[in-house]
């Protein structure tokens, strides 16, 4: 692309948006933090066409999601709304991070059979 091309080309806002539905891996656990406030985690398993699936940490900081998804259980089918985001903590008394997706809106669309 030209100079020109480049200079006339619409701009692009960024986008953190992230749409997964999977199979909760195990039962969502609830966390209390360092700072005192509190956070559901869980692990979607989220297929992927041809290749294996992938097993991605979720997070949820909000009081009305974290009482919804403590009563999801391993295996259930969920949809989920939420944007990527980068976690700092200490771990083995040194600095650490890891990716997640921050849940911001969650439906379960079906129970584990059994």
């Amino acid at each position: 692309m030209g100079r020109a091309a480049a200079m006339q080309a619409p701009e692009v806002e960024a986008v953190n948006e992230v749409r997964l539905a999977g199979r909760i891996s195990g039962e969502p656990e609830e966390r209390e933090l360092p700072s005192g406030d509190r956070v559901v985690v869980f692990r979607l398993v989220v297929a992927r066409e041809g290749a294996r699936p992938d097993t991605i940490d979720c997070a949820a900081f909000r009081g009305d999601l974290r009482r919804k998804l403590r009563a999801w259980r391993a295996g259930d089918v969920v949809e989920l709304d939420g944007s990527l985001r980068r976690r700092f903590f200490r771990a083995g008394g040194a600095p650490a991070s890891r990716y997640e997706v921050e849940v911001v809106a969650a439906t379960r669309v079906r129970r584990a059979s059994g």
